[in-house]
């Protein structure tokens, strides 16, 4: 029986409910997006003229990069936001939503999140112009790696989930990975997205699946950022590849707080459905 199925049409049932068929809405579309090949003919164009060595480099750049960053790079990430800030908010307005549960209610969640990807953003753009100015593509994907796991982090807090566990770690690389991917690769890692969603109980990964987690998020990114990085590394010129950075930091932000708020409606519609079990 499918989450929605199982609320029985109160208010603040009615209410999540339809958040959630809101956002499966998006996500349709988001795969109907998936499915389209990519038809810059220029992009393409400047791909083929990219030697192999290059992709090679920036992989090993994107798994040395996602390695440290997620067995090393937490504390000095908390360090860019406040935490327990973020999780006081959180609980005032989930007792909102237990109490009201309304359209309203739920609805509060996104909107500082919107404003702090802004922000994001801007400090994101800063970064890739300023190196791209300079000449340097690498360097950068450390910076841009770390800005993109703050707005994560910020966003898996804001709808009341840790991030530190091996468990939720496996889920934000394969969430980053989807993001970048297309085709039967998005739909593939999307279904696999929404079947830990689902679940209630989490299988801890193993070192080396959380190991081979890692290097395929990191060679989809490579993959994807390619052409960008690429250009990013020439001078002058390196200001148009810097200035990607807002760009692909927005789309992949825009795909994890989809599934963060999806997956703080599920929990939420499948509490209640419990309650209403259990009082009959």
């Amino acid at each position: 029986m499918g989450i929605l199925q199982m609320a029985s049409g109160k208010k603040w049932e009615s209410g999540l409910e339809a958040e959630l068929r809101k956002l499966q809405k998006r996500e349709l579309r988001k795969m109907k997006q998936a499915k389209k090949e990519r038809s810059n003919g220029l992009l393409l164009r400047v791909e083929e003229k990219i030697p192999h060595k290059v992709l090679s480099g920036l992989k090993k750049a994107f798994r040395k990069v996602f390695f440290l960053v997620f067995s090393k790079g937490a504390g000095v990430i908390e360090k860019t936001f406040d935490k327990d800030a973020l999780q006081k908010d959180y609980a005032v307005r989930n007792y909102a939503v237990d109490l009201k549960g309304g359209k309203k209610e739920i609805r509060q969640f996104g909107k500082d999140i919107k404003i702090q990807t802004m922000k994001n953003m801007a400090v994101s753009a800063a970064e890739g112009v300023g190196l791209g100015a300079l000449g340097i593509g690498l360097p950068d994907i450390a910076l841009f790696v770390g800005m993109l796991l703050k707005g994560v982090y910020e966003t898996s807090l804001k709808y009341g989930f840790c991030y530190e566990t091996q468990e939720e770690q496996t889920f934000i690389l394969k969430l980053v990975e989807a993001s970048v991917s297309k085709g039967d690769d998005w739909i593939r890692l999307n279904f696999e997205i929404d079947s830990f969603i689902e679940e209630e109980i989490h299988t801890v990964p193993s070192e080396e699946e959380w190991n081979r987690q890692v290097e395929r998020t990191a060679d989809a990114f490579a993959a994807e950022l390619l052409v960008m990085k690429f250009i990013q590394g020439l001078p002058v010129v390196g200001i148009i590849g810097g200035m990607g950075n807002p760009v692909y930091y927005r789309k992949i932000m825009d795909y994890i707080q989809l599934k963060y708020k999806k997956r703080y409606l599920t929990v939420k519609i499948r509490e209640k459905a419990q309650t209403v079990s259990k009082q009959n």
